[in-house]
């Protein structure tokens, strides 16, 4: 069973910037999707940004795309997602997951493996 954590959550004003990163274990972690979701009070579960498998292409909600990246790191079994010009509308707690087949979808019922969550809190 794959192992997800998240961290890097934290408060931040709105305009500011953080990174939160996502330690998954499994020695093929290289062929794993890595996904970015976020949850808010009173809101389903929606998709942020996802990575495809080692070398892939990366995609982005449409309210993410110009502020938010994805990266990922093999050699360290790590994916980061870099937020800039943060919003209160991103509040949330933000979800990592990994899809084993490696193909960076946006449903995430395909993704296996979550991490607990690591809240981000922007303040206006």
């Amino acid at each position: 069973q794959v192992q997800v954590v998240e961290s890097g959550g934290g408060l931040v004003q709105a305009g500011g910037s953080l990174r939160l990163s996502c330690a998954a274990s499994g020695r093929t972690f290289s062929s794993y999707a890595m996904g970015w979701f976020r949850q808010a009070p009173g809101k389903e579960r929606e998709f942020v940004a996802a990575i495809r498998r080692s070398g892939g292409r990366t995609y982005y909600a449409d309210s993410v795309k110009g502020r938010f990246t994805i990266s990922r790191d093999d050699a360290k079994n790590t994916v980061y997602l870099q937020m800039n010009s943060l919003k209160p509308e991103d509040t949330a707690v933000y979800y990592c997951a990994v899809d084993l087949l490696g193909r960076a979808i946006v449903p995430d019922r395909e993704y296996a493996f979550w991490g607990q969550g690591t809240q981000v809190t922007v303040s206006s």
